[in-house]
């Protein structure tokens, strides 16, 4: 890849606007179920992360779909 193709493959603002919001959100969802449902670290930090990975993959199949069209 050259510097050129780089430059073509911008991040706009509302998907780093997006993306900071989901990373609160998650980091919320870890203090909530940390501090108010006392759940315990591990169990806290695996729901987080399992909703991370649910987010990543809706993201992934609206991507796929808005590239083919469909």
């Amino acid at each position: 890849m050259t510097v050129e193709q780089d430059e073509q493959h911008e991040v706009s603002t509302a998907t780093l606007i997006g993306y900071a919001t989901a990373a609160v959100a998650l980091f919320g969802w870890f203090l909530f179920g940390l501090l108010v449902q006392r759940q315990g670290f591990v169990a806290s930090f695996g729901e987080a992360a399992g909703t991370g990975f649910g987010l990543l993959l809706a993201v992934s199949v609206i991507g796929a779909f808005r590239r083919n069209g469909r």
